[in-house]
């Protein structure tokens, strides 16, 4: 007897447009707070406040706005994984992702930690940005392209 479950962000039009939105709520305050520590590593603002201080008055924002990105991305793919998992960019995006989210939680916090010297701290926190930038341009892309990875040309 073969079962068939019935996804429920496909059977409703308003269900998989308000995840969405959720998902880019995610982002924004993930990437945001993220970005907030990077712009004080560059001089950008909030002079006030160390990068480390900043760091830890916004890590439980990042936090939540991780899991909340990661929760409402994992219900998108599945709506339609081969649409995902054929699309070059999502799986740049989910490339980023890991890279980013591995940076931020090993150099770029020993560097915000650490208040190193400021050549190195631009560089960590250029680098933040792009990682975090790759993510969100891989995002907005994946609309753009139509399943374009045919493994039977490899």
């Amino acid at each position: 007897m073969l079962i068939q479950f019935v996804n429920p962000l496909n059977s409703s039009p308003l269900a998989f447009p308000i995840l969405e939105c959720i998902h880019i709520v995610g982002f924004a305050v993930s990437i945001g707070t993220i970005a907030i520590v990077d712009f004080r590593l560059l001089n950008l603002g909030l002079w006030r406040q160390t990068p480390a201080q900043l760091a830890k008055d916004t890590s439980l924002w990042t936090i939540f706005g991780l899991a909340i990105m990661i929760f409402s991305g994992l219900m998108l793919y599945s709506s339609d994984p081969d649409m995902y998992y054929l699309n070059w960019a999502f799986l740049l995006k989910m490339l980023f992702l890991v890279l980013a989210i591995t940076f931020n939680y090993t150099i770029h916090r020993r560097v915000v930690a650490s208040g190193a010297s400021t050549g190195r701290t631009k560089l960590v926190a250029c680098v933040s940005l792009l990682l975090w930038m790759c993510v969100v341009f891989g995002g907005i892309f994946i609309g753009f392209l139509n399943p374009t990875l045919d493994l039977n040309k490899v």
